[in-house]
């Protein structure tokens, strides 16, 4: 029996991001699990036009063919893990236009997050969530967070060392958010079965 799959969504698209160092950490954790397939999705790729359709996709079927594409991705994931840069509060405008441009292929999915900044993404979780909810997404309660010292560590802008610098005070947290993941997975793939 195939694995549950997971998408690792970058959120931020902007050529000097920080994602990338992040979502490489993730990624190399993630490559061996025992019950969860992940794959790597990058919003840069995937050509996105700004939200115009004459409604969302959960009222009728949308136009663009590039968000059609999108759709048809997100729908063979089973539940999804967010790499949430933390952009004036909130999350960037490149994964919020992401969120809107489907619907149908979010519902009744879990979702996880490795989000980072100086409070640790924490308020840019925050409205991830909400946006979740109102998708009919199953937020997890658990997440990775790189904020303070560590970020300043880490961030180019800082110290840059790499993540394995801070990566046992990440790893807990990994640890927690995976297992809820794999529960809520199981779970609502069961349930949507």
């Amino acid at each position: 029996m195939a694995k549950p799959r997971i998408a690792v969504i970058i959120s931020s698209t902007r050529k000097t991001r920080f994602a990338d160092k992040p979502a490489a950490w993730l990624m190399e954790q993630l490559k061996d699990h025992p019950e969860l397939d992940f794959e790597l999705v990058d919003l840069r790729d995937q050509n996105l036009p700004f939200f115009d359709e004459p409604a969302s996709n959960l009222w009728m079927p949308s136009s663009d063919p590039n968000a059609v594409a999108w759709q048809e991705k997100l729908a063979g994931f089973d539940g999804f893990f967010f790499v949430v840069a933390e952009y004036n509060r909130s999350i960037t405008g490149a994964l919020k236009n992401a969120l809107d441009q489907a619907y149908k292929q979010w519902v009744r999915k879990p979702f996880a997050a490795l989000a980072y900044g100086s409070m640790g993404g924490a308020r840019a979780l925050e409205h991830l969530r909400l946006i979740g909810i109102e998708l009919q997404m199953v937020p997890l309660r658990n997440a990775v967070h790189i904020g303070g010292s560590d970020f300043f560590k880490v961030f180019p802008g800082g110290g840059d060392a790499p993540i394995s610098e801070i990566e046992e005070n990440l790893k807990p947290s990994l640890k927690a958010t995976l297992e809820e993941l794999v529960w809520w997975t199981k779970a609502t793939k069961a349930a949507r079965g």
